[in-house]
């Protein structure tokens, strides 16, 4: 599974990034990065709570 971001949504107000330092980081222009677009056991936790937190919904898992 990956993570999936939709940058048109993104608003870059780094709630992801605070939650998940290693998988999303916004660059010096406010722009999200995703570091790591793979779910694993290790950080689908993580992910999940970023999934959740995102005022803007823009981030999701997909298959594949």
């Amino acid at each position: 599974m990956k993570i999936k971001v939709d940058f048109d949504e993104c608003e870059a107000n780094g709630v992801c990034e605070g939650l998940a330092p290693a998988i999303f980081q916004l660059d010096d222009d406010d722009y999200l990065q995703l570091l790591d677009d793979q779910v694993t056991d290790g950080n689908r936790a993580l992910v999940q709570r970023a999934i959740l937190s995102c005022p803007k919904s823009a981030i999701s898992i997909v298959e594949g």
